[in-house]
């Protein structure tokens, strides 16, 4: 079984219910962090997972929204690992992510000074492995298997998508993207496609034209649907609404995806979970 746990939601738009995008994936005892928008570490301590308990962050790009609380991940795991020669934190990108991550570093270099010289347990800034892939195997650790592929969120480029595999189960997280081959060769007989959507029905009518070009960039809910029948998944987990689901609204949004898959669709609030067992 893999266990999905939708930590945040929301969009580049600051929502009170609504954390920025992150979602935790559980697997063969390993927790695996993919993306880390604003809140997620409160987010996560409210299903008991701390910074340091995380096996690996995997990033689907480097877009602001997805990265926002890279700092806070970093330096939190740092000050919350308490064993002597703590493991570095594997950290899964797409090229470019070494120099976010090193300048986040630097960002944060008084405070990383500040707590080596109070603290005589801490004499090293925080470790980190950062590995950069647009495609192919990335891990093989007790029974959890992940590759990447490219994905399509131009101009933001490279941009991956990630499938994680453990107990004969298979999970894809696609990221901000719009519909493309390697994305759907990646999903191909998943049993669970995680996939941000936006509504471009409703995106294409507000007046401001630096919002409505996200349109051409991100998948509107109908296209993330008919990825998921094209790679023909089990289950379609939607995520990072744009606009926010308003309450009461949200069977109108499964509709949507519904037009275009007959499978299983989740979506939710925040912390909304869903469990992933193998078809049979």
């Amino acid at each position: 079984m893999i266990d999905i746990t939708l930590l945040g939601t929301g969009s580049p738009i600051p929502d009170p219910n609504r954390a920025g995008p992150a979602t935790l994936v559980r697997a063969g005892g390993e927790a695996f962090l993919v993306d880390c928008g604003r809140g997620v570490l409160q987010r996560a301590a409210a299903i008991g997972v701390g910074a340091n308990a995380l096996s690996a962050l995997l990033l689907t790009h480097l877009h602001s929204d997805h990265i926002a609380d890279l700092g806070d991940v970093l330096i939190t795991r740092w000050v919350t690992t308490f064993v002597p020669d703590p493991v570095p934190l594997p950290i899964i990108g797409p090229p470019g992510t070494a120099d976010v991550v090193d300048a986040m570093l630097k960002a944060f270099g008084p405070d990383i000074g500040y707590r080596i010289a109070h603290h005589d347990d801490l004499d090293a800034p925080p470790p980190v492995n950062v590995q950069e892939y647009t495609e192919g195997p990335v891990w093989d650790h007790d029974g959890v298997a992940i590759r990447v592929a490219p994905t399509d969120h131009r101009p933001v480029a490279p941009t991956i998508g990630f499938r994680i595999e453990s107990g004969g189960a298979s999970v894809v997280l696609a990221g901000d993207t719009v519909p493309c081959e390697s994305l759907d060769e990646l999903a191909r007989r998943a049993d669970a496609l995680v996939h941000t959507v936006i509504r471009k029905d409703l995106v294409s009518l507000l007046p401001q034209q630096r919002i409505k070009d996200i349109c051409d960039y991100h998948s509107s809910v109908q296209q993330a649907a008919a990825t998921a029948k094209r790679a023909g998944v089990g289950t379609l987990v939607l995520t990072h609404y744009v606009p926010g689901i308003a309450p009461g609204q949200e069977e109108q949004w499964r509709a949507l995806a519904a037009s275009e898959f007959d499978g299983h669709i989740e979506l939710g609030d925040d912390l909304h979970r869903v469990q992933i067992q193998p078809r049979t």
